[in-house]
């Protein structure tokens, strides 16, 4: 009877302790390719948090509530070392640039950018290419848009002579609806994005 009694009174104190809420997710901030600062903000029960440091992190409670976490760079990579590893290569953008009027020929400083362009491409085991063409702001619409496309089409043609696929490159024309520059920097809106997945 006593046994009993104990054991009745051991399951009542152990469902009446209250036990550790267990994260149900957790958000980590891993740091930008580039060096460059990143953040995220997670809305959780308990309002808004902003992750703006590298491997500052959240774990998210059942309730929704959050709590701040934090891991060295070293725990980050041992203990998410296969989530690591199976990531895609991060996205890379290039930008080849125009003389003015022409679709086809590259300003001398962009030789050197193509030539990177199409080395890394050759590294990628199945890239997923866009390719968007922009123009100044001389011109009409209708030969801005035209120019733009054209020169699209001319690096999707430079990115093909180097063996890669071009079958399912998306290319697009812009003409001067993007412009990223004025005045003496003009130029810079003669510009070909590759954007590189």
């Amino acid at each position: 009877m006593e046994l009993t009694g104990f054991i009745t009174l051991a399951m009542a104190v152990a469902l009446a302790w209250p036990r550790a809420e267990v994260a149900q997710q957790r958000i980590v901030l891993l740091p930008s390719a580039d060096g460059s600062n990143s953040a995220v903000v997670v809305q959780g029960a308990d309002g808004e948090r902003l992750l703006n440091t590298p491997y500052a992190g959240l774990e998210v409670m059942a309730a929704g509530s959050t709590q701040a976490v934090t891991f060295t760079e070293s725990e980050v990579r041992a203990r998410y070392a296969p989530v690591l590893e199976a990531q895609p290569p991060r996205p890379t953008s290039f930008s080849l640039y125009f003389v003015s009027g022409s679709d086809s020929q590259l300003t001398s400083e962009s030789a050197q950018t193509l030539s990177g362009l199409q080395s890394f491409l050759q590294s990628r085991p199945a890239p997923e290419v866009t390719v968007i063409g922009h123009t100044d702001r001389t011109g009409s619409v209708a030969i801005n848009d035209a120019l733009s496309l054209k020169r699209a089409q001319s690096v999707r043609e430079l990115i093909r002579q180097t063996g890669i696929a071009v079958e399912h490159m998306a290319v697009f024309g812009l003409g001067s609806r993007e412009p990223i520059a004025a005045g003496a920097q003009e130029g810079l809106n003669r510009r070909v994005e590759i954007h590189v997945r």
